[in-house]
């Protein structure tokens, strides 16, 4: 099969010839329709995480049919369209058997502990409790940005801040992740601030759903906590930081009204120093978020479903497998394009 090929860190991938995988007793092939380029997978390519082994296939948003399926398999079958959380969980362990599946302690990851799905076919592991079926009239777009940036995002801002209708939302870093938080807030009746240096990134949000946006390119950190105080009438209820900078966690963190509720989704090469002084004034909470198990699913593809929430508005680019290694090097670009990139092998 042909496949996105990183032979070491840092250098530009190649696309070429690799033998394909072989299903494991639990698992399954699956044949790849469409794959998300993601901000993870740059922080990949650049050898930030621990589990990648060289050489090594990226990608871990995915929507594809299953080719082949382990033995062991019960519930899927070859032909079914599927999607997939990008944590895998074992179904096994103490976190799973207690409904947080997304924090498995022997969870695989596609495109991180084993190759992914930048490739024409990717092996997936304990299908039974990880895959999720997809119908066919979904948009591929849509159904493979739900494996990460928009599961990511939902588990945050519902699961874990508890957002509702009414509150102010602060998302501070408008790439795929953030405009997700933007469009989801949106959905759910927040009043949605994005903040962002990029002028196409915050034109983005503002298509997504956001209210109000800031442009934070020449403003230091406390002008714009200042502006995002004075638009949230003293500060917001929930924040929601999706760009991985030391600064911009303090920003989000610091945009908060009194016992608000702050939800860190952007990784971080290094652990930042964050603000605690304000956190313990302020009651706030400061929350990780690490994907959705598979188990809730349902409730997010419902909402794709009604059309209250449309993942594919923000494919801004379709490419093809050939182009993929040079956009994930243009991931290095401190003011990257606006929008989602879409690889396409269907």
């Amino acid at each position: 099969m042909r496949a996105v090929v990183v032979d070491e860190f840092g250098r530009l991938p190649e696309v070429r010839e690799v033998p394909g995988p072989v299903p494991s007793a639990g698992g399954v092939v699956v044949r790849v329709e469409a794959t998300g380029l993601c901000r993870s997978d740059w922080h990949g390519w650049l050898g930030h995480d621990d589990d990648i082994r060289l050489p090594h296939v990226p990608g871990h948003e995915l929507v594809g049919v299953i080719d082949e399926v382990g033995s062991d398999v019960r519930r899927f079958q070859v032909g079914q369209r599927v999607t997939v959380p990008f944590v895998c969980a074992c179904g096994r362990c103490p976190e799973c058997t207690s409904g947080n599946a997304q924090v498995c302690r022997n969870q695989t990851q596609p495109g991180f502990t084993h190759w992914g799905s930048y490739a024409e076919r990717v092996a997936l592991h304990d299908a039974d409790v990880n895959l999720i079926p997809v119908p066919e009239t979904l948009d591929a777009g849509a159904a493979a940005l739900l494996g990460c940036r928009f599961a990511t995002s939902y588990r945050g801002l519902v699961h874990r801040a508890g957002l509702t209708a009414g509150e102010a939302l602060v998302v501070v870093g408008c790439g795929g992740v953030g405009l997700s938080a933007v469009m989801i807030g949106h959905a759910l009746g927040a009043t949605v601030i994005a903040v962002d240096i990029s002028a196409s990134a915050l034109d983005a949000a503002a298509r997504a759903g956001a209210a109000h946006t800031v442009d934070s390119s020449g403003l230091g950190d406390d002008a714009v906590v200042a502006r995002l105080h004075e638009l949230t009438d003293g500060g917001a209820q929930v924040s929601l930081e999706a760009l991985g900078r030391e600064n911009t966690v303090a920003v989000a963190i610091r945009s908060l009204a009194t016992r608000g509720r702050h939800v860190q989704v952007g990784l971080l090469p290094e652990d930042p120093r964050v603000p605690l002084g304000a956190v313990i004034a302020k009651e706030l909470a400061v929350l990780g978020s690490h994907g959705m198990p598979a188990a809730d699913y349902p409730e997010l593809l419902a909402l794709v479903e009604s059309g209250r929430l449309r993942p594919q508005d923000l494919i801004a680019r379709r490419i093809t497998l050939d182009e993929a290694p040079a956009a994930l090097a243009a991931m290095s670009d401190p003011v990257p394009s606006a929008g989602v990139t879409l690889i396409d092998l269907a």
